[in-house]
């Protein structure tokens, strides 16, 4: 039998950077891949002021979800921009072919959660 998953805090799981050193960069915490990965991929994100999610993209079969805890973001929703404080939630369907990226134009860096499946046959789609 398994061991099951325990509870963790956020401060027990290690960060993890992309991109250091360009307007991409990006910190996170993987918190639902301590003790072993997890169907659906919970993280725990940081973007810098100046900092971009680039490029916009969308997915063939996952969803995700993002709900903003800290800072604020505009959301690049295809043509459209969108402002996200604390407390905004926004669901990126799968197959939904509206490319979507994020860009943090404030002074503070935005904490985020992103929540989203984990396929394997998904094709992510950069128009």
């Amino acid at each position: 039998m398994k061991n099951p998953k325990l509870p963790v805090h956020e401060s027990e799981v290690p960060v993890q950077s992309w991109y250091p050193g360009t307007d991409r960069e990006i910190h996170g915490r993987a918190l639902s891949d301590v003790g072993g990965s997890a169907k659906i991929g919970v993280g725990l994100l940081e973007l810098p002021p100046g900092a971009n999610t680039k490029p916009g993209h969308y997915h063939s079969r996952e969803e995700e979800h993002l709900y903003l805890l800290e800072g604020e973001l505009c959301l690049h929703l295809g043509e459209r921009l969108h402002r996200l404080r604390p407390g905004s939630y926004v669901h990126f369907p799968a197959s939904q072919p509206v490319p979507h990226h994020l860009e943090n134009d404030g002074e503070v860096t935005a904490r985020y959660l992103m929540i989203g499946e984990r396929i394997d046959d998904d094709l992510v789609s950069y128009p």
